[in-house]
């Protein structure tokens, strides 16, 4: 049996993006919640912490009629040793997708070469999927334009920003990366994604001019999980890239903010800007249970 997976942006054709964002947004104006998937379980296997993802996806797959199972490493043979694709080959045969939330990607791509049931990326060290994908239906949600906004990923080239970049790519649309000398994102993801697409995304050091007519910003935190020893260098190196009321005056007077959170307040955004007007923040938080309901939907009826 073979099975479609999620687990970097580019495993979906550009019409299946736009299909299943679609199919959220119309979700989310009926307030739908149905029966399709009952009897159907989504195992969530967690190795970071998470509020957002977890509940989104566990609230999601309910809202279909299915039910979920939650489990961290440490309550699994992983944790002992367990070869990843003796994991994946037990739970095709005890569950119907599967959730992954952990530190390599590899951990992900190992577990879908072996798995068959859909295998979806919950955030790896590397990309964060499903978090870019809801936040483009949060974009266009708000009526923006993804071809003609200017939009602008602010801070640390992390797996947010490679899956911007992912997007950017398949998808079609500019894509303005303003980070600090050395924290940009991956040199080898930016070669592919204009090999692959001649991918228009342009790297910029100084937020003034990046910010400068942007429509559509996003921000994320500076240190990421598993990076706590790297705080003050980071936060030395970063110092200017704080999404405050005077970086945010230079944008288009329409623009919208976005901020995947947690937010560390007075690090990479102030209390002003994200709680302020042009926040979207908890819009965007609500659409990832919307984009998983869409996305699970796809993937099982792929099945």
């Amino acid at each position: 049996m073979s099975s479609r997976h999620f687990t970097r942006i580019w495993d979906l054709e550009k019409m299946e993006i736009e299909a299943i964002i679609g199919q959220a947004l119309k979700w989310k104006r009926v307030k739908h919640r149905g029966s399709e998937w009952k009897g159907k379980i989504l195992a969530l296997i967690f190795e970071k912490a998470s509020t957002r993802t977890r509940i989104s996806f566990e609230t999601a797959m309910m809202r279909l009629g299915g039910d979920s199972i939650f489990l961290s490493k440490q309550d699994l043979q992983l944790s002992r040793g367990e070869p990843i694709k003796d994991t994946a080959r037990v739970l095709s045969r005890y569950v119907d997708a599967v959730v992954l939330r952990t530190y390599d990607q590899e951990t992900i791509d190992e577990f879908a070469r072996y798995s068959d049931i859909p295998v979806i990326n919950g955030l790896s060290n590397q990309f964060h999927p499903c978090q870019v994908l809801s936040d483009i239906m949060t974009v266009l949600e708000k009526g923006g334009d993804l071809y003609r906004d200017k939009i602008v990923w602010l801070g640390d080239g992390n797996n947010v920003a490679h899956s911007w970049i992912e997007a950017s790519a398949i998808l079609g649309f500019p894509l303005v990366i303003c980070s600090p000398e050395g924290f940009e994102p991956s040199e080898y993801l930016l070669r592919e994604a204009n090999d692959r697409f001649k991918a228009q995304i342009e790297i910029i050091h100084d937020p003034r001019q990046a910010l400068k007519g942007a429509k559509i910003i996003n921000t994320d935190v500076w240190i990421s999980m598993g990076q706590e020893k790297e705080t003050e260098r980071r936060r030395r190196a970063f110092r200017g890239f704080t999404l405050d009321t005077s970086l945010l005056e230079l944008a288009h007077p329409n623009a919208i903010v976005l901020h995947c959170l947690p937010a560390h307040r007075g690090e990479e955004i102030t209390e002003e800007v994200l709680e302020g007007p042009k926040s979207v923040v908890w819009d965007q938080a609500e659409n990832k249970m919307w984009f998983h309901m869409a996305l699970l939907d796809f993937l099982l009826k792929e099945l």
